[in-house]
C-alpha cells in the first residue's frame, strides 16, 4: 500500500528533539508498506467496484508488521479519568513511560473524530507521546464500505487541531492508496466475513 500523504497537526516543530516519536513514524511507515492484497501478494491491489470492498482486512499487514517492531495490539489504554476509550490498535511504549499510539480507521467519519479526540485525550493528560490516524484517500474510499472515515472529510477539521498549541506531543493524520486497480482480484470482504478473515489472519 502506498503512503501518499502525511499531515503533522500538532508537534512538528518538536521532531528534532523526539527521536523515539521520530522512530515510531518510521515503524508505521514501514507497516503501511507491509498492506497488500490479496493475501499473501507483494502489493495491495483494489477490485474498482464503488462501495464494493470491505475494510477490517485491511489492516492485517499493518498491524502484524507494528508487532514485530515491539508493538502491543488492541490494548485499553487509560487516556484519562472517567474516558473509557476501547481498544487502540497499536501502541509502543516510550523509555519516558508514555506511549505512542496508531489507529487504522475501520469505522465512520464520526470514529475518526472520536479517535483524534482519544488520541488528544491522551497527549494532555500525560499518556500518550502522541498518535498517527490512518485514513484513505479519496480514490481508495470510493472502492470500500459506503461512508467510511476518510481524509477528504476529515480535513476541513485540521484547523481546529492546530490551535491546541498547548499540547506536547505529536498528532498526525496519514492518508494512504492502493498500489493498483484490477477487476480479477477478489473484493474484500465486508461485515462478518470480514471481521472473520482478520481474525484468522492475526492468529498466524
Amino acid at each position: 500500500m502506498k503512503l501518499i500523504h502525511e499531515e503533522i497537526l500538532i508537534g512538528a516543530e518538536n521532531m528534532s528533539k523526539a527521536p523515539e516519536t521520530a522512530a515510531c513514524l518510521t515503524d508505521i511507515r514501514l507497516a503501511i508498506a507491509n498492506v497488500v492484497w490479496p493475501q499473501k501478494a507483494k502489493t495491495f491491489t483494489i477490485n474498482p467496484v464503488v462501495d464494493g470492498n470491505g475494510v477490517l482486512p485491511i489492516k492485517v499487514g499493518f498491524v502484524r508488521k507494528l508487532k514485530t517492531l515491539g508493538w502491543s495490539l488492541e490494548e485499553r489504554p487509560v487516556l484519562a479519568k472517567g474516558l473509557g476509550p476501547g481498544k487502540v490498535d497499536a501502541l509502543k511504549t516510550l523509555p519516558d513511560g508514555r506511549q505512542f499510539a496508531a489507529e487504522w480507521e475501520t469505522g465512520n467519519i464520526s470514529s475518526s473524530h472520536r479517535a483524534l479526540n482519544k488520541i488528544c485525550m491522551g497527549i494532555l493528560e500525560g499518556h500518550l507521546a502522541g498518535g498517527v490516524l490512518i485514513l484513505p484517500d479519496r480514490e481508495l474510499y470510493n472502492y470500500l464500505t459506503q461512508r467510511i472515515g476518510n481524509y477528504k472529510e476529515l480535513a476541513p477539521y485540521f484547523p481546529v487541531y492546530r490551535h491546541l498549541h498547548a499540547i506536547n506531543g505529536l498528532l498526525a493524520v496519514f492518508s494512504v492508496t492502493f498500489d493498483r486497480s484490477s477487476d480479477r482480484v477478489a473484493l474484500i470482504p465486508k461485515g462478518m466475513d470480514g471481521h472473520s478473515l482478520q481474525r484468522r489472519a492475526l492468529k498466524k
